[in-house]
């Protein structure tokens, strides 16, 4: 092999990230050299609006060799969101399509939601979440998994898959073989699964099946080990995952991309260029390198690749099976309409409003105040907005440690109090100020809008399943909140 083959070869495993709402000249570049595509990210200013995001799209379609490069995107539909970073989705999260269970709404969800992505000229979407969040302290998946049960979610990967690929957007089955037993954030570290393979059938691999059965072009490797099959290593880095597990085991023969390389748990001791060549010996076709690794980063990784490649470490018949893979990703992507005409914009609150759970009677909401706990997305989730502020007309944000709970209760005197919270089983101050509120004011409403782990004995109590734009609507609603309980602008 030639170097410039086998550097072509290379770039074809490589989907970096740029910043600003324009690709700057050495990405385009790198298009033109057979580049794979590119992530795109909110957080890089990448998505300033959707037509500037078609714009953008369009123009990378121009420069790319061959025309249909991968546009890839991290959108869950849920509090894990690109599209909407700045109000909150239009669609609800995982969690809250399993608490209907309801499959068809599920694929009418996700038909929705690939419909938006596909009219921006995204081609491939990081999704669905098909983790089984059994383990109630998750710091990163909670409500973006179906739910608990095996079954039910693979039911609902199912469905997902089929509505995402029918509006012509390729589903990426995430995070193999499962993230959801873990208790740490493997933007940080290497989370630890304890299971065999026994249990993995039983639970982790029954919605990847579902998935993988349902057609799905991709699926996303975890950065997560599990010691009886990978040893300390990450799924993402473990040739007995990626090709022992994922490939032999389950049959799965379509392409295979990682998490982001930049996180603790890919590269945090080895670093992105040596993370990249061994994801690449795993088995491993795409590499998706994180938010902020610019050209320099992809020239060192490049370097390493191909430094693989000569040293024989890198087999380079591995790199045509990635670039065998990927062109056939392509090819399905380039038999996909231009534009798709599946955008249902009823479904995502329709759906919302079906999760919504009430325990108990509220009381009439005029002139009630609101206290709203802040409460960050994880990792994934980033800065963006959530909570029934835009419905609220009067309402007081807390931490929670270090409030005094008699400001509190002297502002909401004679009138109702509604108390949101978000995961209030992970956040031990979030509980003790609810829990003394309560104690005065038994007749309040709480509003979780995270995981409805936690129940507080309350007058009501409301569940979202999710921090979305629409599952506060839903819940302003049914409280009615406001005026006229309208959507942000």
């Amino acid at each position: 092999m030639s170097d410039v083959y086998i550097r072509r070869l290379a770039r074809g495993t490589l989907l970096p990230p740029f910043a600003g709402p324009r690709p700057p000249r050495w990405l385009l570049d790198e298009l033109d050299n057979g580049l794979a595509g590119v992530t795109l990210f909110a957080i890089n200013g990448n998505v300033a609006g959707a037509g500037e995001l078609a714009r953008l799209t369009a123009l990378l379609r121009r420069c790319a060799r061959p025309d249909e490069p991968i546009i890839a995107i991290d959108e869950e539909g849920g509090d894990v969101t690109r599209l909407w970073h700045r109000t909150g989705s239009a669609y609800p999260g995982n969690a809250a399509l399993g608490a209907v269970d309801d499959p068809d709404l599920t694929r009418r969800v996700y038909r929705s939601l690939g419909a938006e992505l596909a009219d921006v000229g995204v081609n491939v979407d990081f999704a669905p979440a098909v983790d089984i969040n059994t383990a109630d302290d998750n710091p990163i998946i909670g409500t973006r998994a179906f739910g608990s049960d095996a079954d039910l979610v693979a039911r609902h990967a199912a469905a997902a898959v089929t509505g995402l690929q029918s509006a012509g957007v390729a589903a990426s089955a995430k995070h193999f073989p499962g993230h959801g037993a873990t208790r740490d954030d493997s933007h940080l570290g290497i989370p630890v699964v304890d299971a065999d393979l026994p249990l993995l059938e039983q639970r982790e691999l029954v919605p990847f099946r579902a998935a993988i059965d349902a057609g799905c072009q991709a699926v996303m490797t975890g950065h997560l080990s599990l010691p009886a099959i990978t040893g300390a290593e990450p799924a993402t880095l473990s040739h007995a995952a990626i090709t022992g597990l994922l490939r032999r085991h389950l049959g799965y023969q379509g392409v295979i991309v990682t998490d982001a390389l930049d996180m603790g748990g890919a590269s945090g001791e080895i670093g992105i260029p040596e993370a990249a060549v061994r994801a690449l010996l795993a088995g491993a076709d795409l590499l998706c390198l994180g938010s902020k690794e610019y050209e320099t980063s992809v020239r060192a990784i490049l370097d390493a690749i191909c430094a693989a490649v000569r040293t024989k470490r890198l087999p380079g018949e591995r790199l045509e099976e990635c670039a065998e893979r990927t062109d056939k990703l392509r090819r399905w992507l380039a038999g996909r309409p231009a534009r798709a005409e599946h955008v249902d914009e009823a479904v995502g609150l329709e759906a919302a409003k079906r999760a919504v759970r009430l325990v108990g009677t509220p009381p009439a909401m005029r002139s009630a105040l609101v206290v709203e706990f802040y409460a960050p997305g994880n990792a994934a989730v980033g800065p963006v907005p959530w909570g029934l502020g835009a419905w609220a007309k009067d309402m007081v944000k807390v931490n929670g440690d270090g409030v005094d709970a008699s400001d509190v209760l002297k502002r909401a005197a004679g009138r109702p109090l509604v108390i949101v919270v978000r995961d209030a089983h992970r956040h031990p101050a979030q509980r003790a100020l609810t829990s003394t509120l309560l104690v005065r004011r038994p007749d309040a409403v709480v509003v979780e809008m995270g995981l409805p782990i936690w129940r507080p004995a309350c007058a009501a109590y409301v569940a979202t399943y999710g921090a979305t734009q629409v599952t506060a609507q839903a819940a302003a609603e049914l409280l009615s909140l406001g005026a006229a309980a309208a959507p942000p602008a």
